[in-house]
């Protein structure tokens, strides 16, 4: 049976994959697993703290969840839509033990999940993701009576979290002057990606800001920029913000209407925290799916890149294994752990934007330390994808296609985590050598590793 919880928590399509009963039990479990092994501050009734974004099927989970903590005893608060890392940040400010947010990130509206946060803001261990599915249905004792939790909401705690979004910036300077256009993908950054901004002095063009339960990441966010690049022209923006459901990543463009992504964003903060030495050991963390160009830029710069597999909390793993102050993903993903303990694109925007007003510099030659190579991605289907690192075959040819791209060029096999396919993504100087190689080896994957009926 595969594992109920994946990379971001539990995620699937509402009312189907993740139904109100799941919901309920998925709460009540966690509650009662974290309290039995003693995680909850001692001395007082337990609290839990449950967000959602602005998904209609939200509605109905979170009635789940706060019954589930409730009914495992449990005191709730309930926070209303608030982005994932308004959820990380009130764990501490509100003294919570557990945390719930109701998302399912930047996948469509059908779509939602349930992600938990230990005290402190952090999420779960694998370990106690697999005690809570063990636990689902099984026969421990309720409280009654007074033991029973009790319901509250906050949903003004959310002007704390845009507060310290604020803070952040320090004595930065304001950010008066500056227009920026913000995508909110009718998610949850519509409560805070505006203020936030006109907090420090920005002028603000909000889109896709009109969220009516049905409409999250409907051709809007950081799937879909081409609406943000047109209106940054349109308005003669200094800057666009593409955020997605939940609010945790950030993708931009510059004044031209040119795309930067997540490694260009990475690769501008990772030199101004260099520049205040707040850059730990001179150190950045990024996935394996970086692109060369930001690892050259890096080393250019005296920067180190420690790489780990893909997925956010493999960053933050690497991040809190060594004391690292930054990490994060090409896809927008970026940890600043001096402020977040997950990666917050409001947050991500207010820096980046920051960087621009304290060099006098425009996003673009900002970003343009970072010359993309282009990259292509082949997924080849129907393949035994267990024995795509062992097959002497395909080791063999992608040797001699990393070798015959030199310094130049990169070639990356990967396995995916839930599908029977590998896929083969390959960097070279140009699109069609790039595109060459890619279709060769995916040619040997394709057949060294299919799999035949028997």
């Amino acid at each position: 049976m595969a594992r109920l919880f994946g990379t971001d928590g539990v995620r699937g399509v509402a009312n189907r994959d993740l139904t109100a009963e799941l919901a309920l039990d998925l709460a009540a479990s966690a509650a009662h697993v974290l309290q039995s092994l003693g995680l909850f501050a001692p001395g007082r009734r337990p609290i839990a703290i449950v967000g959602r974004d602005t998904r209609a099927s939200g509605e109905f989970l979170e009635a789940a969840v706060i019954a589930g903590l409730a009914a495992a005893g449990m005191d709730v608060c309930r926070l209303g839509v608030i982005p994932t890392p308004g959820v990380a940040f009130l764990m501490n400010h509100l003294a919570a033990d557990l945390g719930v947010m109701l998302s399912a990130s930047h996948n469509p509206m059908p779509d939602n999940g349930i992600k938990f946060f230990a005290a402190g803001g952090v999420k779960l261990p694998d370990d106690l993701e697999d005690a809570i599915e063990e636990s689902l249905g099984g026969d421990w004792e309720r409280p009654t009576g007074a033991g029973v939790g009790r319901v509250t909401s906050e949903l003004g705690a959310i002007e704390a979290y845009i507060a310290h979004l604020v803070a952040s910036l320090g004595d930065a300077a304001s950010l008066a002057g500056l227009k920026v256009v913000v995508d909110c993908a009718n998610g949850a950054a519509a409560m805070t990606a505006r203020e936030a901004f006109e907090a420090q002095g920005a002028q603000v063009v909000a889109i896709h800001a009109a969220p009516d339960g049905l409409n999250i990441n409907l051709d809007a966010g950081s799937t879909h920029m081409e609406s943000l690049q047109a209106a940054v022209i349109a308005n003669g923006a200094d800057l666009g913000i593409a955020l997605d459901g939940d609010a945790d990543r950030c993708l931009a463009v510059d004044h031209t209407g040119a795309i930067v992504d997540g490694d260009q964003i990475l690769a501008i903060l990772a030199v101004a925290m260099k520049e205040n030495a707040s850059l730990h050991s001179d150190t950045v963390v990024a996935t394996v799916m970086s692109n060369l160009g930001f690892l050259k830029a890096m080393r250019e710069r005296g920067i180190h890149v420690d790489q780990t597999k893909v997925g956010d909390r493999y960053v933050l793993e690497a991040m809190n294994a060594n004391g690292f102050t930054l990490g994060g993903e090409q896809s927008g993903h970026v940890i600043m752990s001096e402020f977040a303990t997950t990666g917050d694109g409001v947050l991500t925007a207010l820096h980046l934007a920051s960087r621009m007003v304290a060099t006098g510099q425009p996003l673009r030659e900002l970003a343009s330390i970072v010359t993309r190579y282009p990259q292509v991605l082949v997924n080849v289907s129907g393949v035994n994808k267990a024995r795509a690192g062992i097959d002497p075959e395909i080791n063999a040819a992608v040797t001699e296609a990393a070798r015959a791209l030199g310094g130049n060029g990169r070639v990356l096999l990967r396995p995916s985590g839930t599908e029977p396919l590998v896929r083969v993504m390959v960097e070279a100087t140009t699109m069609a050598e790039a595109q060459r190689v890619a279709d060769e080896l995916a040619q040997v994957v394709r057949a060294r590793l299919a799999i035949t009926s028997a």
